[in-house]
């Protein structure tokens, strides 16, 4: 697991793979930092996320950020931050996300108050492309469902979609 080993800035990731033609391809990242996303736990109220930062460091004032979407709603959460200040966890309470209009909810750490966001995602190892194999289940709440996943760049977004 290359999560495990802290990264320096820049993180640089490559992904060899079959393509659907037989060829080999390979998926690449190149990001200032990254904040590799380990262990999802759905719970019946709120999804529990832990995660680690590579290229920086996590200040005491970071906060985790769900923005909508081509949206302005956003969500802030403080996150507990391990004592290496990389290492972190969050809780997401379902809740808060359903309500409005807005179906997507992209997951991003901000390491200090004036710092740049950083992707929450999952690179750091062999899967080119998890969207349709990492799969979780949707949790209801107030009527809708809740559901943490990746997308095609294997960053990982919440989805808030209506039953049926």
């Amino acid at each position: 697991d290359g999560a495990r080993t802290d990264r320096p800035s820049p993180v640089a990731v490559r992904i060899p793979y079959r393509a659907l033609d037989g060829f080999l391809a390979v998926r690449a990242w190149l990001r200032p930092a990254h904040a590799e996303a380990g262990p999802i736990e759905v719970g019946d109220k709120a999804t529990a996320v832990t995660a680690r930062l590579h290229g920086t460091e996590l200040g005491e004032d970071a906060v985790v950020r769900l923005r909508g979407r081509r949206s302005r709603e956003e969500r802030t959460l403080s996150p507990s931050v391990d004592g290496d200040g990389r290492g972190f966890r969050f809780t997401v309470d379902h809740a808060d996300l359903t309500g409005v209009a807005v179906r997507y909810w992209d997951v991003h750490v901000l390491p200090t108050a004036d710092a740049a966001p950083v992707r929450v995602g999952r690179v750091l190892d062999d899967v080119a492309d998890r969207k349709h194999s990492f799969v979780y289940a949707a949790a209801s709440d107030g009527g809708q469902l809740v559901r943490p996943y990746y997308t095609v760049d294997n960053d990982l977004s919440f989805e808030v979609t209506d039953p049926g």
